[in-house]
């Protein structure tokens, strides 16, 4: 079923009290619902987040949020949970500061349809047991929060950004919006390039 701009709005009231977008955020946010590859450079402060959260909740299956720093998955899980009162399963993380039956709950939240959001660590993204197993769920859209990580060109390159895309390719197509607040045209390119977005 069709995102309308309606249900767009609606969402953004309901859930986090807005009344009215930042810059283009909602014509990103409707790309995304629609399917499309986005790329999203916007300052720090700018309401990046916003741009794949809101649409997580609107969309069929559950959004993986792939970021590089594990203080920030806990800061923006616990974020969405305030968001959405009385729902702890709408928003999870998955790195390698859980317990085993902490993973084997929230993998059981997500199979059940209640995940709307889950935040992976690149290197938790490439790990066997988690692909074998986000292959068997529905994924809404992939999301790359930190993109530049991925450009051997920025100045916080990580490997495992690299990854990404086979990764995705393996676990099953489905819609990818890349984040940054710095990049140089030499680090979209790469970005763009790497994750196979259409410029």
């Amino acid at each position: 079923m069709a995102v309308t701009s309606a249900d767009i709005r609606r969402t953004l009231k309901e859930f986090f009290g807005y009344d009215g977008f930042k810059g283009d955020q909602e014509e990103i946010i409707k790309d995304l619902t629609d399917g499309k590859d986005c790329f999203v450079l916007m300052p720090t402060g700018g309401g990046k987040s916003l741009c794949y959260q809101l649409p997580a909740l609107l969309m069929d299956g559950t959004a993986i949020v792939i970021s590089p720093l594990i203080a920030l998955m806990k800061n923006q899980v616990d974020a969405i949970r305030g968001f959405v009162a009385g729902n702890e399963s709408i928003a999870h993380f998955l790195n390698s500061s859980l317990s085993r039956p902490q993973v084997e709950e929230v993998k059981n939240d997500i199979q059940e349809g209640r995940t709307k959001i889950l935040y992976v660590a690149p290197e938790s993204l490439t790990k066997g047991e988690n692909v074998a197993f986000l292959r068997t769920i529905k994924v809404s859209f992939y999301a790359v929060d930190e993109a530049h990580c991925i450009s051997e060109w920025g100045h916080d390159f990580r490997p495992e950004y690299r990854r990404i895309r086979p990764i995705v390719d393996t676990i099953g197509r489905a819609p990818i919006i890349a984040l940054t607040a710095t990049a140089t045209p030499k680090v979209q390119s790469d970005i763009l390039k790497n994750l196979g977005i259409p410029d």
